[in-house]
This record gives structure tokens, sequence and C-alpha cells, in this order.
């Protein structure tokens, strides 16, 4: 008779502190099983040297070592459609219980019915409990208990909410020699699930105190390195939400703390409107005709618009796998509004490249700069890519950086006009709208 086991399933939660879902594994007082699964399902859509999957492969690595030198345990990195890998886990392993950490994500969603579905015929309890936010789901919502679908009231209604004990620290380490002692479990190599190493890293974060102290006076100007790199790390879960949350309190920074929530704002909008992930949320805005011209949209993935700010910020997009936020505003309209192509092309560029691509942010953000989005920028704000550079990047710092050669006579001319640009566009967008 097989000793009965629970499994800890890591997914957007890559660490073994203040982690929720372990935690409550770990103090059910049955052996513990940590498993990844490398999702065939997300990575066949990926670049085969796409460097997140460089960077879960390097942190899972990291853990595993940290858990066999210490507990003398490991975790079971597999291969293949979660389904798949359960129906061959359930043959293995006498299985108690599979606990997790819940996901947002439509595609998520539907698999964790599934997985649910799957190991409920089998008399295997599912678990799953909020860790990657502070407030999820219907935790924050109106007094009819719509949802809010303007950012303000959202975040006065969640700092109205928010208490200190939300911070909680889940104290794991306390707990880890609840894991299987078991040192030869499955492990996994970058050419074993398909994918090569990326020349691109990760950037580590910075939650340095001068940091978020500045944070409100340097965060628009990207020549200056003012932005926390957090993005990645909230993502997969490298760090937690409770502990950067609490570093914001700290140097009692409200706009620090407010982009943490914006966060938020946009996973819950996701959660209510999940059909915002490929349709406008103001559905009048699918009645817009994009141009959707194909060698524009190359010259602006390639940062070869002639527009410097526009370029500087994809070149730096396709080098790094970053963007100062400020460019993604401009360089999101601009290839909505001037080149009047569809905002779904860009959000799925984006998430090709970004290294802290978050399906809600990114979805949010995309249909903001369209106007097709909750709270959105309203249709006629069009930024000037070039009167853009005299406010956020005067000294042209950022441009020399990732485009040099601005000044130089193989540099492209404008793709288009800025005034004809923005008169078609205000034409186009009335003519969809009225």
């Amino acid at each position: 008779m097989k000793h009965p086991i629970n499994i800890f399933w890591f997914r957007r939660d890559l660490r073994l502190e203040d982690n929720c879902g372990l935690y409550h594994a770990l103090d059910m007082n049955v052996p513990v099983l940590p498993i990844f699964i490398f999702d065939t399902e997300i990575l066949e859509k990926l670049p085969k040297n796409d460097a997140r999957v460089t960077f879960i492969h390097d942190t899972l690595q990291t853990m595993r070592s940290k858990l066999q030198k210490k507990y003398r345990s490991t975790m079971a990195l597999l291969h293949g459609t979660p389904k798949d890998v359960f129906a061959q886990l359930v043959k293995e392993y006498n299985i108690k219980t599979v606990i997790t950490n819940h996901d947002y994500e439509p595609y998520a969603r539907a698999r964790d019915t599934e997985i649910k579905h799957f190991l409920s015929k089998r008399h295997i309890d599912f678990i799953s409990f909020k860790d990657q936010v502070i407030f999820e789901k219907n935790e924050i919502v109106k007094a009819d208990d719509d949802p809010y679908v303007v950012y303000t009231p959202y975040m006065k209604r969640w700092k109205e909410k928010f208490k200190t004990s939300h911070l909680k620290t889940f104290d794991t380490k306390t707990h880890l020699n609840n894991l299987v002692k078991q040192a030869n479990l499955p492990n996994l190599s970058l050419s074993d699930i398909g994918f090569t190493r990326s020349d691109q890293k990760v950037a580590p974060y910075n939650t340095a105190p001068e940091l978020i102290e500045a944070y409100e006076s340097k965060r628009n100007f990207p020549a200056k390195d003012a932005t926390s790199k957090l993005g990645p790390h909230l993502r997969f879960g490298t760090v937690s939400i409770r502990d950067i949350v609490k570093r914001a309190l700290a140097e009692k920074n409200e706009t620090f703390w407010q982009e943490l929530i914006w966060r938020e704002f946009f996973m819950q909008i996701l959660w209510h409107f999940p059909h915002t992930v490929n349709q406008s949320f103001k559905p009048k805005y699918d009645r817009i005709e994009w141009r959707n011209n194909e060698s524009e949209f190359k010259a602006w993935c390639e940062g070869k618009t002639g527009y410097p700010l526009v370029d500087a910020g994809m070149r730096q997009l396709n080098q790094t796998g970053f963007m100062h936020n400020r460019v993604r505003m401009l360089v999101g309209s601009f290839l909505c509004k001037h080149l009047l192509i569809d905002w779904r092309w860009g959000e799925a560029y984006f998430a090709e490249k970004l290294h802290d691509y978050d399906m809600a942010s990114n979805v949010g953000n995309w249909q903001w700069v369209a106007g097709s989005g909750v709270d959105a920028a309203p249709y006629f704000r069009i930024f000037n890519p070039t009167t853009q550079i005299e406010k956020f990047d005067r000294n042209l710092e950022y441009v020399r950086t990732w485009c040099p050669d601005f000044q130089e006579l193989t540099y492209p001319p404008p793709i288009v006009e800025h005034k004809f640009a923005r008169e078609r566009c205000l034409e186009a967008y009335k003519s969809a709208l009225e």
C-alpha cells in the first residue's frame, strides 16, 4: 500500500518563502510532493529561446538545489499537458489532495476546472488559495456588487478595505521538513522541453528605499534607471506581493503603492470581463475600420518609424525584453492612432517580447491607449511623438542609447506625418463611434 501524499503545484508563485498555498499544503500533516509542469499548451506558442522560459527554468533549479541541500527533498519538473501529467501522477502516487494558488486568466481557469473534475472522479481534492494579489475576484466591488470599471473609485475602495492583516506572512520555512523525502525526482533541462537558453536576462528587481522614495519624481523619464523592474517577478511570483506592499508602505509612497493597485484593478477586470482578451470592452470600438498595413506594422515592430522616441522604445523592447512604461504608452498610441493598426496586433507583439508580460495588464493597457477599454484615454487624446521627447527625454539620453542612428542619413523618414495621421485617426474613430 502506497503512503498517502499531497501535491503542491507551483505555477505563478515560484518561491519557497511566504507562499500561501505551499504553507497550507505543508500544514496538512501529509508529506508534500512539490511539482512544476512545463505546460505544452503554453510552451508551443512561444519562441524557442524565450527569456521567460529560461528565467523560470533557472528559478526552479535554484529552488530544487535549496530543497536538496537543506531539506533532503526536491521538486518534480514535469512536461506535458496538465491533464496528461496528473493522469501519470495518480498512477504513481496515492494522492489525497492537490493544493495550488489561484490563477485568474481565462486559460488558467479552464485548465483548473478540467483538473479539478479529473481529480474529483478519483476522489482526490483540489484546493487553491489567494496568493498573487491582496484583493481578488469580488472582494472589491461597488455597493450593488457590480465590478468597478474606473480605476480611481476602485483604488479608493481598495485602500478603505485594506488592513495590515492582509500582509500576514505565510511562514513556510518552519514547515519545509514536511516535504516528501526524495532527492531523485524528475528534472528537466531546457533542451528536454524543446528550448534553448536565451541571450536576454530578466532584470533583477529593485525596491531599495531610495528608489521608492524618488519614484514619483523620476518614473516618467525613460533615461533614468528609476523603475523597480518588479513586473516579471510579480508575474512569476519570485517575490511576494505582500512583501512588496510592505515596502511601499514603509516608504509611504502613494504613487508606488497605487501602481500595485493598478495591477489588481486590471486583474479583476479580466476576471469579470474575460472577453476583453480579444474584444473591446466598449463594443462600438470593434466597429473601427483599422488600416492594418503589414509593412507599417513591421516598421513599428523593428523600430523604424522615423520617430526617434517610438523607435527607441521598440528597439529597447526587442533587445532587452523591457520597455519603460512612459514609452509603452507612446508606442501603443502611435500604433493605434497614427497607423490605425488594431490594438490586438500590438498586444500580441508585446505578449511575445515583454519579460513582464501579464495578460491582464497588457490587455488593459492596450485597450486604454486604443480608447476601447475601461477607464480609457478619450479617443481624441493622441500623443505627439515629437513633443513627448521634449517632455520626457529633453537631452535625448534615452533616444541616443536605443536609437543612435536617429541623425544619420540612413535613418528612415517619418512613416506618416503627425498632423495628417491625427486627422485621419479622428475621422476613423468618429465614423465608427457615431
